[in-house]
């Protein structure tokens, strides 16, 4: 009788990328990204274009009398309209073709013409010399498998989970670059999923690829919501990770129109300088010394203190409650440092914070979890209104977590949250942060996890938010013995050099047997390789 096979079929995306990136040869990862994403964008649009095309050609029912190429058809469907020079099915015929480079290039010229959201965004990279007409052919077939049939709900999920993969898989490729367009995914889920963005305004004044958006209506359509409930404003410096924010966005069928780009930046140039928003989830960058605050002085931002040049973590925290409504929340990530630091002001203006009753909840956070930087990292919650009748009165209160011990290695360099750890997480702030009328959920402190702490207990701490402050040790850990410990390390370490002080012997011994078998030429020969 025949062995069943225990082999599990990969996942498509896995697949894709793992084939996509045999065809890449000698291009860089941060070049190739555009190249491939592009083609993703590509296939999606198509794949939603040539379904509705095929029911305005039927013209049955709401189609009856429709023209199959009038371009307010589809604008009127929020489908972007594909010529038909551009269309997949057209490509893909061509795909052998050692012109298919300039007809890809074209295709993208094309689009952006005939759909002005798309203006300077899509990719034209395809016929530049490094890219080998018969590697391109390749790509174009390997994506044209990825959404089989043709309903566009089928083909949008799973084109846009595809798109988000190789998102991640490319900021892994590129490392500390690749962290500057990406934030990892289980951060993302782990502040959606803390702040519950179900209806209102979501910000992101440094959106990146835009992550955090397409996990807030991701969230929304998981919990039966209605993602038209909710409204996303944002904005980028970096041109090149704007365009795969418009991409991304729109493979989602997410209205990206109020999502911008400037290469001044938030602070210089702010393009949303009226927005009040319900929620303000972002990933800023770590200690950016480089922000312009001596041209910010007297900005009217710093309700509570002008930020350092040298630093501009407070010049976001203080950017983010600028933007925030009367009854607005923020989520971000920020350096472990801010926690901490008495550095030009930094402290006194983390005091106004906290007498202000804006903080709600600080988690520390474990290393490894970020791939352009290894300075440890705090998520950072706040409330403009912390008794706002949504939630219980928590004004003069302050939960904080430790997450440290949490997440686990996916390669050698990077951790990540498992789902259990988002919801443990997560549920802790929700049981303490309660619905109205409760005192505190099933919320309880747990000794070497979370702690909620008074504001009377923070001023005794001299307004130190670190989690480890406030929330102990764990159980067994009290009765830590460093002598004990000490004592240990010192006699694995003698016995880890008696070991090698035996190897050393037995390797000399050797050498002596070889030398007098063939000469002190060959024992010499081997003492350089193996001393």
């Amino acid at each position: 009788m025949a062995k069943k096979s225990n082999t599990k079929t990969e996942p498509i995306e896995k697949q894709l990328w793992k084939a996509a990136d045999k065809l890449r040869k000698n291009i860089d990862a941060a070049e190739y990204k555009h190249i491939i994403l592009g083609l993703i964008f590509l296939k999606y649009i198509s794949d939603a274009f040539e379904e509705l095309h095929s029911k305005l050609v039927k013209s049955e029912g709401e189609y009856a009398g429709a023209d199959p190429e009038d371009r307010d058809e589809y604008k009127a469907e929020n489908v972007f309209f594909v010529p038909p020079s551009t269309r997949w099915s057209y490509l893909l015929k061509r795909a052998k073709l050692p012109e298919i480079g300039k007809d890809v290039d074209a295709a993208m010229d094309a689009i952006e013409q005939d759909n002005p959201l798309l203006k300077d965004v899509l990719p034209k990279v395809y016929a530049r010399g490094n890219l080998d007409p018969t590697n391109l052919g390749g790509l174009i077939d390997l994506i044209g498998n990825i959404a089989l049939g043709d309903a566009k709900a089928r083909s949008a999920d799973i084109l846009g989970h595809v798109f988000e993969y190789f998102l991640g898989e490319f900021a892994l490729a590129e490392g500390k670059k690749g962290g500057q367009f990406y934030t990892p995914r289980s951060v993302v889920e782990l502040l959606v999923e803390m702040l519950e963005p179900y209806k209102g305004r979501v910000f992101d004044p440094c959106c990146g690829s835009g992550g955090m958006f397409v996990h807030s209506e991701k969230f929304v359509a998981e919990h039966q919501g209605k993602v038209n409930d909710i409204s996303i404003y944002g904005q980028e410096s970096n041109q090149t990770t704007w365009r795969l924010a418009k991409m991304n966005l729109a493979i989602r069928g997410i209205d990206s129109s109020q999502v911008k780009w400037n290469n001044e930046g938030s602070f210089l140039n702010d393009s949303h300088k009226d927005l009040k928003a319900d929620y303000v989830i972002a990933n800023p960058p770590f200690n950016d010394s480089d922000w312009s605050g001596d041209l910010l002085r007297k900005d009217g931002r710093w309700m509570y203190g002008v930020p350092p040049t040298g630093n501009a973590n407070y010049a976001w925290i203080q950017h983010f409650i600028y933007h925030l409504s009367p009854s607005g929340q923020a989520g971000f990530v920020l350096s472990k440092g801010a926690l901490t630091s008495k550095t030009s002001g930094e402290g006194d203006i983390r005091k106004e914070l906290i007498e202000a009753r804006l903080v709600d909840c600080i988690v520390n956070m474990p290393a490894k979890l970020f791939l352009n930087t290894q300075i440890p990292a705090s998520l950072w919650f706040l409330s403009r209104d912390k008794a706002n009748g949504k939630f219980r009165n928590r004004t003069d209160e302050i939960l904080f977590i430790d997450a440290r011990n949490l997440g686990h290695l996916i390669n050698r360099r990077t951790r990540e949250f498992s789902q259990e750890d988002i919801m443990k997480i997560s549920e802790t702030y929700h049981n303490w942060r309660a619905s109205t009328g409760s005192a505190a959920g099933d919320y309880v402190d747990v000794k070497g996890f979370c702690k909620s702490a008074s504001i009377e207990r923070v001023r005794e701490l001299d307004y130190v938010l670190t989690p480890g402050r406030y929330v102990g040790l764990q159980d067994g850990e009290d009765d830590f013995d460093f002598n004990e410990r000490f004592s240990k390390l010192k006699a694995d370490f003698e016995e880890q050099l008696k070991e090698e002080t035996k190897l050393n012997a037995l390797i000399k011994e050797n050498l002596a047997k070889i030398e007098l078998k063939n000469g002190s030429s060959s024992q010499n020969l081997i003492k350089k390789h193996l001393l």
